[in-house]
């Protein structure tokens, strides 16, 4: 097992400020640059390889809003085992009022067993499924996949064995603050649901913007009269849907059978957390 005093979480909290301002600087301040050369490797190729599953509203081809939680709960039932981490540590060095800090980041795999109890609780399937109802009640978005920051982050040796769950708020989140000042290799790095499509009604579109504001990607812009959206840079997270107050944004997905497949398919050849 590795060794991560409590103190550890305070230090992380009080080098969130700096660490987001050197990722929103990777092109564009010398810091930036120099610290890029660590952070670019970390956050593309196999270091990084997430998708968001938008869990808060429903997808229409699902007929429901529990389809994505399903399969995240699948997930955390097939892992071989379970650590939360104690704080949210963006949402700790964000002084975050929005949402409470101890809905935290989900650990899966036999990786996990490696994560200090000081900075993790190791917890049953029920306790882990318990605590991601509890993130998606509060209306977090997951994202699930390979992260290999949190192998340094938590002392877990790089053996593939280690999957993360992040429950994320955009007010905090490190990555949806920082990704898209970064390089195209770590836009790569979030893949959305396969067959995944945001919609707009125009019928109930009022062109408030709220929308264009909250997608972290900078994906939506308002054009003519019409909201105008990016598929290229769109990463099916579902704040769109979430922050429209008109509900004029909704998602549908072509297959939700092969979605999910290519999802599983996707996870396992980077990580074995069963």
């Amino acid at each position: 097992m590795s060794r991560r005093p409590r103190v550890w979480m305070l230090i992380q909290a009080l080098l969130f400020p700096l660490t987001r301002r050197i990722l929103q600087g990777t092109q564009t301040t010398h810091v930036g640059k120099l610290a890029s050369r660590i952070s670019v490797p970390l956050l593309s190729g196999k270091n990084f390889h997430i998708t968001y599953l938008p869990v808060n509203e429903q997808i229409e081809g699902t007929g429901s809003t529990m389809v994505p939680q399903l399969v995240l709960e699948e997930i955390v039932r097939s892992s071989a085992h379970r650590v939360i981490i104690r704080r949210c540590t963006c949402r700790d060095g964000n002084q975050c009022t929005n949402h409470p800090i101890g809905l935290s980041c989900l650990l899966l795999g036999e990786g996990a067993r490696e994560v200090d109890p000081a900075v993790g609780r190791h917890v049953s399937i029920e306790e882990a499924l318990s605590h991601v109802r509890q993130c998606i009640d509060n209306g977090l978005i997951p994202f699930v996949g390979r992260f290999k920051a949190d192998n340094l982050l938590w002392g877990v040796k790089d053996r593939g064995k280690l999957l993360t769950v992040c429950f994320c708020c955009s007010c905090c989140c490190l990555i949806m603050n920082s990704i898209r000042y970064m390089p195209q290799t770590s836009h790569e790095g979030i893949v959305k649901l396969k067959g995944l499509t945001i919609i707009i009604d125009v019928e109930k579109c009022k062109m408030c913007g709220v929308c264009i504001q909250s997608c972290f990607m900078g994906a939506l812009s308002m054009s003519d009269g019409k909201i105008i959206r990016d598929n290229s840079l769109c990463k099916g997270c579902g704040l769109c849907m979430t922050a429209c107050p008109n509900k004029a944004v909704s998602a549908a997905v072509e297959d939700l059978q092969v979605a999910v497949i290519d999802l599983k398919d996707r996870i396992e050849a980077l990580i074995d957390y069963r």
